[in-house]
């Protein structure tokens, strides 16, 4: 990676508060002589019936359910997912993929894609293969990430978004978010989004 190392993990998205619930994170160029603090992140209790699906909800209430310790698992028969804001990267979870439970207690921003559709697993079997599904969208993402150049990270990661959603949907997704998935700046993003051409990039066994 080059010099966009230092500060791929110093993204912060839109309309994000400094410190959002239980999580505090200390910048450490600009407090050099502290160090980080990540507390314990609260999980949200769901209401007492608990929904069999989740969608149209507000992205506030979205990160209520993720957060909440139950797991549920992406729509697999519709091109949706969800972008999941850590505090230092984000990840995508598409079709068929786990959310939730204690994957994602640290998550302080969602943002969804398509037409989110979440949905309650009925068995241990179904929460096991949705969490490989989860593994191979994460495989995926690193494939892209194991790449040299920058540009060449930023073009692989919005073609692979490319081969499940629409231009329009792409769009609204911020270069914030795509540029924490693949270690890039913001700028690589915008500048990948104006370069003609297409990269593809192929799941490893």
């Amino acid at each position: 990676m080059d010099s966009e190392n230092q500060q791929r993990y110093q993204v912060t998205l839109p309309e994000s508060s400094s410190t959002i619930d239980s999580t505090r994170v200390i910048n450490p160029l600009v407090e050099p002589s502290r160090s980080m603090l990540v507390t314990k992140p609260v999980v949200k209790p769901l209401p007492e019936t608990i929904p069999a699906t989740i969608e149209g909800v507000s992205t506030e209430e979205l990160l209520d359910y993720i957060r909440s310790g139950q797991v549920w698992v992406v729509n697999s028969r519709q091109r949706n997912g969800v972008i999941l804001c850590k505090p230092f990267h984000t990840e995508f979870a598409g079709p068929g993929a786990a959310v939730g439970g204690h994957l994602d207690l640290d998550c302080q921003q969602v943002i969804p894609v398509g037409k989110l559709s979440l949905l309650r697993p009925d068995s241990h079997q179904e929460r096991q293969n949705a969490y490989l599904i989860r593994r191979q969208w994460i495989k995926l993402t690193q494939q892209v990430t194991d790449k040299s150049t920058p540009l060449q990270r930023a073009q692989l990661i919005l073609n692979q978004f490319e081969t499940y959603f629409d231009q329009e949907t792409i769009a609204r997704i911020p270069d914030e978010a795509f540029a924490a998935m693949v270690g890039v700046l913001p700028y690589t993003i915008r500048l990948a989004r104006r370069t003609p051409g297409k990269l593809t990039v192929r799941m490893k066994g």
